[in-house]
């Protein structure tokens, strides 16, 4: 009975020293990835900050006053006297369409 006692502590002292092992490697699987975690959100934080930057510069870009300067100093548009536009007006009763003769 000895001989069958001494193969019961022999196979729970393996089994202990398994599933300490795997402990062990479950928590540094979890640390890794709470380190990826922490990254990933550094990196998304980094992301929204270029966002809104990107933004403010795009509406900075896109301003009336900004457009208007290009089209004048770098296209040589100029803007037309008041008496040089010609506003039209449609016809409300006309539809869009072609050939509606």
């Amino acid at each position: 009975m000895s001989g069958h006692m001494t193969l019961w502590v022999f196979a729970l002292a393996v089994a202990v020293i398994v599933s300490a092992l795997l402990v062990a490697e479950s928590k540094h699987n979890t640390r890794v990835l709470f380190q990826e975690i922490e990254q990933l959100r550094d990196e998304r934080d980094a992301l929204n900050v270029e966002w809104s930057r990107l933004r403010l510069e795009q509406g900075a870009l896109a301003t009336h006053s900004r457009v208007e300067a290009i089209a004048r100093d770098e296209l040589g548009l100029i803007r037309p006297d008041a008496s040089e536009i010609v506003l039209i007006r449609l016809d409300q009763n006309v539809s869009a369409g072609v050939g509606n003769e």
